[in-house]
């Protein structure tokens, strides 16, 4: 294998849940249909596997490429690890909101993927819970302002906001919550929640609808937004039970498994292990199986100002630490001087301003905002050089 970096062109997602025009904007990728642009995926994933381009512009799947230079594209360490390439990047763009949901951890994942293997539901069901044997740490990087919900509120703050919206027909629940203020209890009100009957549940909405009318702050503003598109969800409860968060661009926040969140609104970077087990609580159409959903939650209480993930500077780079292998997260600052970056994984660059001229020992691209190159192990290094901002992600 002579040639060590590929420029790749990249699946769009056009899930109804995503801007029509934020890629455009932001990264000048056209979208002639006028159609929701929601993701942009970068990586192996068979869902949307990325396409390498070689030197002469003939093409690749990358995993192909991966597959048959295993070693030489993921260097022994990742080969020997993951056996493939443990991440997918994505670009995502959020006009809408995305489900509230959790994923489970490895250990789950292998149990729950072999489990319903063995009951014989189809992979491709709607109903399938698990669709790989794997976990699916993620992380956020803003880079417009970029709503979300991540994690429990601590039970005092759940407590006032019940208290101030005043829904009656929940009072029982809120004061077991109140008696108790611990996660068993927590995980009871919680279940008791998306377990309401259909007429319960609208009463409970009716109810929290009409006295949320006036209010004008948070999180009763997010619970209105939410009802142009789910007027009927008990995810409309979850504001009150979930941290709000609105990452400012260039803020980041990492999300670990078994913790319920949900993208809101704004254009980011988000890297993840390569999996696409998703357990869903509310706000969408889609499949809701409670239990599951329960046994691969936890429980515990996250204060707002611990969501944030505190980044390292080192000279012209950013990293955003992250407490798994799977995959690694900087944002590079290139100028006109020429630096140097050593290879120690594979990586995918995605550039996010400027123009940038890549150097290898015998290679040479430049990529431009919105533009991505896998750069395989055996490179060992690159030189990079001109004005603009990379995002690296690697393991």
């Amino acid at each position: 294998m002579k040639q060590t970096m590929w420029k790749l062109e990249n699946s769009i997602k056009s899930y109804d849940w995503g801007s029509i025009d934020s890629l455009t904007l932001l990264f000048g990728i056209p979208n002639p249909m006028k159609q929701p642009m929601a993701e942009m995926w970068m990586g192996t994933h068979p869902l949307g596997c990325s396409i390498a381009l070689n030197t002469k512009n003939q093409k690749i799947k990358l995993d192909e490429l991966i597959n048959q230079n295993p070693l030489e594209t993921l260097g022994e360490k990742t080969f020997k690890n993951f056996h493939e390439l443990p991440y997918l990047f994505k670009i995502l763009a959020a006009d809408k909101a995305l489900s509230i949901q959790v994923h489970p951890t490895k250990e789950k994942a292998i149990q729950g993927f072999e489990r319903e293997n063995q009951l014989g539901i189809d992979i491709n069901s709607p109903n399938r819970n698990y669709k790989d044997p794997n976990h699916k740490p993620e992380l956020i990087y803003a880079i417009t302002p970029f709503k979300a919900m991540n994690s429990f509120r601590p039970i005092d703050e759940i407590l006032a906001l019940f208290n101030q919206v005043n829904v009656t027909s929940l009072n029982d629940e809120i004061q077991q919550l109140q008696h108790n203020q611990n996660p068993e209890q927590l995980k009871i009100f919680f279940q008791s929640l998306l377990s309401l009957s259909t007429e319960q549940k609208q009463q409970a909405i009716n109810e929290l609808l009409n006295n949320i009318d006036s209010f004008v702050d948070e999180p009763y503003l997010t619970v209105k937004s939410l009802t142009k598109d789910y007027p009927n969800d008990i995810g409309l409860f979850m504001p009150l039970i979930l941290n709000v968060i609105e990452l400012q661009p260039g803020q980041a926040m990492f999300l670990y498994a078994e913790t319920p969140h949900a993208y809101l609104q704004g254009t980011g970077l988000e890297v993840m292990a390569c999996s696409d087990n998703v357990l869903r609580a509310g706000l969408t159409s889609k499949h809701i199986d409670i239990s599951e959903v329960i046994k691969n939650t936890h429980f515990n209480s996250v204060p707002l100002k611990q969501l944030t993930t505190k980044p390292t500077i080192n000279q012209n780079k950013i990293d955003f630490p992250i407490p798994v292998d799977d995959f690694k997260f900087e944002i590079i600052q290139s100028d006109n001087h020429l630096r140097e970056e050593k290879v120690t994984s594979p990586q995918i660059l995605l550039c996010l301003t400027g123009n940038i001229t890549l150097e290898t020992g015998s290679e040479s691209l430049t990529i431009t905002k919105g533009e991505s190159v896998f750069i395989a192990y055996k490179a060992q290094y690159y030189r990079y050089k001109g004005q603009g901002v990379l995002a690296k992600a690697f393991n």
